[in-house]
């Protein structure tokens, strides 16, 4: 992917419909079948969604910078906020047919303590995606010729860190506050392995992918390496 503005606007938009869209869908728990101490791991309909949103913030901190990349995590926070505006106030709004208004509330009702774990996870998660992610970046660069060959190092700890925040405040603000469990010595099991569970499968999300990010940057870093190449030739 090139360093275009079209380049840039198409990576933000893709990080917006998949933050949105991984509120929309989250209400939906996926049974995956794992057992882990005691329990089966259930994972939300978002997990999918939202690790595009790494992917994304990932790319484009690679491609354009470390202020791009906050840049979208902000807008992304505002279309969070909007997107959740919206929902509610198409909610409030009287229905032709009860049963629709009854599907719309289970499927698209805004719990409060969820909306506040969303955001908070939201926003620690982001931030630390891009803070850790040039961190270490420039780290190896600074260290290493032909760093860019590691890029899968500061791709995944990034996100397979970032992921923890997330998993960690969003659970433990929903349903360990939400629900009281972090306040109950017979659920705090259950909310510990709730938390281990989410993050193994979103741990693997996050080494899926980076192929993706490998396929998405390359054309970047070969235009980086011709032009490295034609300024060492013209300082010959």
């Amino acid at each position: 992917m090139r360093k275009t503005t079209t380049n840039y606007l198409a990576c933000g938009m893709v990080f917006a419909v998949a933050l949105v869209i991984s509120n929309v869908v989250t209400g939906k728990v996926i049974a995956t079948g794992i057992p882990l101490f005691g329990t089966t791991i259930a994972l939300p309909g978002a997990a999918v969604c939202y690790a595009i949103t790494f992917l994304m913030t990932d790319v484009i901190g690679e491609i354009w910078g470390r202020k791009e990349a906050q840049v979208v995590v902000w807008w992304g926070f505002a279309c969070q906020l909007l997107a959740t505006g919206l929902i509610i106030f198409t909610q409030v709004l009287p229905a032709v047919d009860h049963e629709m208004q009854s599907a719309y509330d289970m499927l698209l009702g805004q719990n409060v303590i969820f909306v506040i774990g969303s955001m908070t996870a939201y926003l620690l998660s982001q931030s630390w995606d891009v803070f850790i992610f040039h961190k270490i970046r420039n780290c190896v660069l600074n260290k290493r010729k032909g760093g860019y060959a590691w890029r899968w190092l500061w791709n995944n700890a990034s996100t397979m860190t970032s992921q923890i925040i997330d998993t960690v405040v969003f659970i433990g603000i929903a349903f360990g506050i939400g629900f009281g469990w972090l306040f109950d010595a017979a659920m705090l099991p259950q909310l510990g392995a709730m938390m281990v569970g989410q993050y193994l499968l979103k741990f693997c999300l996050a080494a899926i992918d980076t192929p993706f990010f490998y396929l998405l940057t390359r054309r970047s870093h070969a235009d980086l390496q011709m032009t490295s190449d034609a300024s060492g030739k013209q300082a010959a």
